[in-house]
């Protein structure tokens, strides 16, 4: 028999902390890219685009930041992926080129971004009637 949850809800927001090597140089690119500060302090700054959001926090560990990922799931990865070429993000913050949208085998066509500080995005396109992609 299942139990009834005595968990708390309604006001649950999980947000990470992403890693930042150079924080002015990641705050500049994360607007570029269409994200609004909401707080920006001396060692951190929340960023929100639509319902998401994150920290950035001026922190940095080689090993960690080149191995964490993000996903930003999106309606029309064709736009966003107009809009990321268009930024030329290589020549204005130094970072690898982003790779064009494509079809993974685990079903999802992603595009990759990698941050100036290494974190890797995954733009990954939601699917129509698949409710975990909202």
């Amino acid at each position: 028999m299942r139990s009834e949850s005595t968990t708390p809800t309604g006001t649950e927001s999980a947000r990470p902390f992403v890693p930042t090597k150079d924080f002015e140089l990641s705050k500049r690119f994360y607007e570029a890219l269409g994200f609004t500060i909401e707080l920006d302090a001396d060692d951190v700054a929340i960023f929100r685009l639509g319902s998401s959001s994150f920290l950035l926090q001026r922190y940095y560990q080689k090993d960690w930041a080149e191995n964490f990922m993000m996903q930003l799931m999106v309606d029309d990865l064709d736009a966003w992926w107009k809009h990321i070429c268009a930024l030329d993000l290589p020549a204005r913050f130094g970072v690898t080129p982003p790779k064009a949208p494509a079809m993974q085998p685990w079903g999802l066509r992603i595009a990759y971004v990698v941050d100036p500080t290494g974190v890797l995005w995954h733009v990954a396109e939601r699917r129509p009637g698949v409710a975990h992609d909202r």
